[in-house]
């Protein structure tokens, strides 16, 4: 993962960003972890709006990914 400080934003967020996303500039999205809650932005408009997930809502959708991912593989 690769991650850049997000000046200006609250409690100054660390955002990351998947390394297979590659630089070819596709569709991406950023994650910043926060207590209790996880910001997810479109990495090409960082200035753009952020959705906010509580952290148990987060976990049960990236599980739920990796189940997909893996029954598709």
């Amino acid at each position: 993962m690769s991650t850049e400080q997000a000046l200006g934003e609250p409690g100054d967020l660390i955002w990351f960003k998947s390394s297979y996303s590659g630089s070819g500039g596709g569709d991406c999205v950023e994650v910043a972890m926060a207590p209790g809650v996880v910001h997810v932005r479109d990495s090409k408009d960082r200035q753009g709006p952020a959705l906010r997930f509580g952290a148990d809502e987060w976990s049960t959708f990236v599980a739920f990914a990796r189940t997909r991912l893996d029954t598709e593989a």
